[in-house]
């Protein structure tokens, strides 16, 4: 019987390298990588090898650990520069998700908290990443636990870009609710956005769901309109890359417009994000939303589809307003609206 995709793990410690599910070559091909080196993480990082908030947390902080692992420093000041060193290259690589910069944090400060020893640096930091892919898988499943209740059976749900397993360690956010109500015994069906102009929606959600059995439906980002005026959408549920404590929602462009959308025709918004992508030290205004290159916008598999010359503007994240949130899943409980107000009461 074939496992199920969401019992595969996206990132890994696998004997001193980091293994990851090449998101590049799927839907065609399912295949891993390994990496020696935390300069091969982070540019599995920036070309979005592994994308996902929770997914890229995790692999940064292996990356870091990476660096200490394979260091030949002799003495724990030497490692400690080489730590950061790592650290600093990873925090470049992509500037919104904060998952990724609270993961390198968090093993870099426990490298700082080990004892005067180059080994016990060492084993801590990779003991300390390999508990963060663990932690993900365990709080995506009491996300969904927390969310499974909002799905009713029958309901149809429109999901933005991949909030699933791919973009976590294991397990998901918006579609590990989608899984937790199936594992209540509803069932639900979901619309997939293609969510250009990466497509992880046709890339990669529809991916996982068909692998898994669920009943989906792709359609183009410009049907989403269309299918939420004609009664097709009974809520949607996506994931975030950053919230912050003003309850702004920062995710993957085309995020907000479905929001907008939503909220005209009185469709349920909500959001699923773990502990680990709130952002409680800045507001809205103090976030860089990425800019990615042009080819994204003007080539679809290496064929160009826009004439030479014209100017392109990618920005890869957009930000909804809390007003336009029903709610948002944590792995603590849901945040009700009006969530800006409910928000320090469930994270702070």
């Amino acid at each position: 019987m074939r496992e199920n995709f969401f019992s595969l793990r996206t990132v890994m410690w696998e004997e001193g390298t980091v293994k990851m599910i090449d998101q590049t070559a799927l839907p065609q091909r399912l295949v891993y990588k390994s990496y020696d080196s935390w300069e091969g993480v982070a540019d599995a990082i920036r070309r979005m090898v592994v994308r996902g908030a929770p997914a890229i947390g995790v692999a940064a902080a292996m990356g870091v650990a990476l660096a200490a692992d394979r260091s030949h420093a002799e003495d724990r000041d030497q490692l400690l520069k080489e730590i950061e060193r790592a650290a600093e290259g990873l925090r470049k690589t992509r500037p919104t998700a904060v998952n990724l910069f609270w993961g390198i944090d968090r093993v870099v400060a426990v490298a700082r908290k080990s004892g005067p020893t180059v080994s016990g640096i060492r084993d801590s930091t990779v003991a300390e990443a390999k508990k963060m892919a663990e932690e993900d898988v365990e709080a995506n499943k009491r996300l969904g636990a927390f969310g499974a209740g909002l799905l009713e059976d029958g309901d149809v749900v429109m999901t933005q870009c991949n909030a699933g397993a791919l973009a976590t360690v294991g397990y998901g956010t918006a579609l590990g609710v989608i899984r937790a109500a199936r594992e209540a015994g509803r069932c639900v069906k979901v619309i997939v956005n293609e969510t250009r102009p990466a497509l992880q929606g046709s890339r990669l959600t529809a991916f996982e769901l068909v692998r898994d059995g669920f009943h989906c439906t792709l359609i183009s980002d410009t049907a989403v309109g269309y299918m939420m005026s004609s009664g097709r959408v009974d809520k949607v549920i996506v994931g975030a890359d950053r919230i912050t404590r003003d309850g702004y929602v920062f995710n993957k462009i085309g995020t907000y417009q479905v929001a907008v959308l939503a909220e005209r025709h009185a469709v349920p918004f909500y959001v699923a994000a773990p502990r680990s992508t709130f952002d409680l030290e800045r507001t809205h205004d103090q976030i860089v939303i990425e800019e990615r290159a042009y080819d994204e916008v003007v080539r679809v598999k290496g064929r160009r589809i826009a004439p030479k010359g014209v100017p392109v503007a990618n920005p890869a994240f957009d930000k909804t307003p809390p007003d336009l949130v029903a709610g948002i899943v944590t792995d603590l409980g849901l945040i009700p609206r009006p969530v800006a107000e409910s928000l320090q009461a469930t994270i702070g």
